[in-house]
């Protein structure tokens, strides 16, 4: 696998390109960028590495997650995944939070929603879906046999917010144990922040 990850938009949300390396098929995970320069940065990695991108995958709904949704898939034609659960926060919704936080990109409707124990194929690679509710109800986490892409659900030292609409304590709480009972090896590729692993999270996250 071929990761790179870009941190994007006034949140600094990581983006990641993902690519198989025999067969140079990629997707992109959360592209959260709000103008065309840092579309262009990541455009242009995918250009210079050959990859052919695939699909568009978003870990959960919120606009620092989707927002380059529609330049994404203005530029690949590429069909645009997330959560059945998460599915309303594009189209209309999405173009209005954008206006809200004065962003000019926004995230078309989804053409693909994803459930629980889906698989995101790309080359001979396979992500799991795996739902994690809590930062919002259509929250997933992606599952390979190195890594895991938590979105907004698991960070280095910490868990996304609880306290906006949608979210739930109670889910939280159920998706970070599940979160915790994965394998230790596992690199955890977060929402935002940096990169860690199942076994550090789970000795020294107090929220795991």
């Amino acid at each position: 696998m071929k990761l790179r990850t870009f941190a994007v938009g006034r949140l600094y949300t990581n983006c990641y390109v993902v690519a198989c390396e025999r067969t140079k098929e990629a997707i992109i995970i959360d592209p959260g960028f709000e103008n065309r320069l840092e579309s262009a940065e990541i455009f242009s990695f995918v250009a210079e590495n050959g990859l052919t991108l695939k699909l568009l995958v978003n870990t959960h709904g919120h606009p620092d997650h989707v927002c380059g949704n529609g330049v994404v898939k203005e530029k690949f034609q590429v069909p645009i995944l997330i959560h059945e659960n998460d599915s309303y926060m594009l189209g209309g919704l999405s173009r209005r939070d954008a206006e809200f936080f004065g962003s000019s990109e926004f995230s078309p409707s989804a053409d693909v929603l994803l459930h629980e124990g889906d698989l995101v194929r790309f080359g001979r690679i396979a992500l799991k879906v795996v739902h994690t509710p809590g930062h919002t109800s259509g929250s997933i986490s992606l599952l390979g046999e190195r890594e895991v892409f938590t979105g907004d659900t698991l960070f280095a030292g910490s868990i996304g917010r609880t306290d906006l609409p949608g979210s739930s304590e109670r889910d939280m709480r159920l998706s970070l144990k599940r979160l915790a009972s994965l394998p230790d090896h596992l690199t955890v590729y977060p929402g935002h922040g940096p990169a860690t692993t199942i076994r550090e999270e789970r000795l020294t996250n107090p929220f795991l």
